[in-house]
């Protein structure tokens, strides 16, 4: 490969399709769920689960990914989620009832979970050192695309037709367009290479050695990254009776479920979920589907402020970024908070919302991501993703089954007018500051190997070597 770089970029682009089927499938529910209501007749408890199911469906995929991540290795595991994808987008446009509906959302909801760890995964094990900020970035960014274009799709087949035609048919046509990506995903998959670093961790040091050639301009450069491996490989397997909550890993294991839970609890997709109902509420534009336009202008806010991570995570680091958008957001989101407690809900409430996006997009977006997939060592990244993702999947549907709760209590309405959500998850965002800066490591320009040495720094650890010698 005479451009190691851009092939690295394209096996990346590839991989992060999975994060467009995750934002696709994860929104899909915002401009639909009005529908899916009418047409199955469902009570306010069956709504919520129709918003849930594909958050319990992530909760089962998040559990098991890492395993057959491990066991089947990077590649196989996405095309098990592709697979799911496709069958959830068939079943749930065309459910005879709601159960059949109910249960196609957790299909499609496990290859959530199954993609938004493998996916972060296989991109941190192919990425060379110096792109791994950016290419780890694409996820978020494919996301968060993913996002804008369910956003857009929805609002292009509710302005079709008619509120009747919407009720008995737009909606399956929403659920039904996510075939065409999950099809694209499933593929270009078979032109990918397995992650380097699990053939290692098979002994298959001649398949490891060839596809690592891929990226590298010299096989010397090759074969010098290998050996490192091997050696991180080495020095994992001399403290291979240290578990995954054994005291080593502690620190790291809490870096990486503060991670997890903060960036959910932060509000993002209550803003995601939930947007087309409280924007409609507040009376925010005109025009019939004034609502779901201004989801796609929050959908494109997101996906065009996650370039700026793209451009400066490298550059910057992923702690700085982590510090500067979480001042941003805790001011933002406790501003909507205050103009939605003092009833001035006009289009500068909108100028907050978008800023506490941008803020979100820019750091805890993508980069928790990141963290999430560089900070553990290869034999146990598999697992201990899983127990961080499987806390942010169990966080986001804490926060999306906790926010019409709270939205629609007598007390909370009467005394907050409508603000008491926002202002908490203003606190929340306050409290991702000192996190941020007291636990989040620096990984800028560190290989994954070189992660897991400075974790034996900093809790006091050395490495089996250093203990022999």
């Amino acid at each position: 490969m005479n451009h190691p770089k851009a092939y690295a970029t394209m096996i990346a682009i590839v991989a992060a399709i999975g994060g467009i089927l995750y934002g696709y499938d994860t929104a899909v529910i915002n401009g639909s769920v009005g529908f899916v209501e009418s047409y199955f007749n469902l009570g306010a408890s069956a709504v919520g689960w129709a918003v849930s199911s594909a958050l319990v469906g992530s909760l089962i995929g998040a559990s098991t990914a890492g395993k057959l991540a491990d066991r089947l290795g990077r590649k196989k595991t996405l095309l098990i989620a592709a697979t799911l994808f496709g069958l959830s987008a068939i079943f749930s446009a065309i459910p005879p009832n709601f159960t059949v509906f109910f249960m196609a959302r957790i299909v499609g909801g496990i290859g959530m979970g199954i993609a938004s760890i493998v996916t972060p995964m296989y991109i941190s094990e192919i990425a060379p050192n110096s792109m791994r900020g950016l290419l780890g970035s694409f996820y978020q960014v494919a996301v968060t695309f993913g996002i804008l274009t369910i956003y857009f799709v929805n609002y292009e087949i509710v302005s079709v037709g008619s509120e009747a035609w919407n009720v008995n048919n737009g909606w399956r046509y929403m659920f039904a367009s996510e075939l065409i990506p999950a099809l694209l995903f499933f593929l270009l998959l078979w032109g990918i290479p397995e992650s380097p670093r699990w053939l290692a961790m098979q002994n298959n040091r001649e398949k490891t050695l060839s596809v690592l050639q891929r990226f590298f301009h010299k096989k010397e450069d090759a074969e010098h990254q290998l050996r490192d491996i091997e050696k991180g490989l080495e020095e994992e397997e001399g403290k291979s009776g240290q578990g995954i909550l054994s005291k080593k890993w502690r620190l790291p294991l809490f870096v990486g479920i503060g991670l997890a839970f903060l960036q959910q609890v932060s509000g993002i997709n209550v803003i995601m979920y939930y947007a087309t109902e409280f924007l409609g509420d507040f009376n925010i534009g005109t025009g019939e589907n004034s609502s779901y336009l201004q989801s796609v202008y929050i959908g494109l806010v997101n996906f065009l402020a996650t370039f700026i991570a793209t451009a400066t995570l490298d550059k910057f680091g992923r702690k700085t970024l982590l510090i500067i958008g979480s001042t941003g957001m805790a001011l933002s989101m406790t501003i909507v908070g205050i103009m939605i407690y003092m009833q001035a809900v006009t289009y500068t409430l909108m100028v907050f919302i978008f800023l506490y996006i941008i803020c979100f997009a820019f750091s805890w977006g993508p980069i928790a991501w990141v963290l999430l997939s560089e900070i553990f060592p290869n034999r146990i990244r598999g697992k201990v993703m899983s127990i961080s993702v499987f806390v942010l999947w169990s966080s986001n549907i804490l926060v999306s089954q906790t926010f019409p709760m709270m939205n629609q209590n007598g007390f909370l309405q009467s005394t907050f007018n409508g603000a008491f959500p926002f202002l908490v998850y203003g606190v929340f965002c306050l409290l991702c500051i000192p996190f941020s800066i007291k636990f989040v490591p620096e990984t800028k320009g560190r290989s994954l190997e070189d992660i897991e040495r400075m974790w034996n720094e900093r809790t006091g650890y050395e490495s089996e070597q250093d203990i022999k010698a």
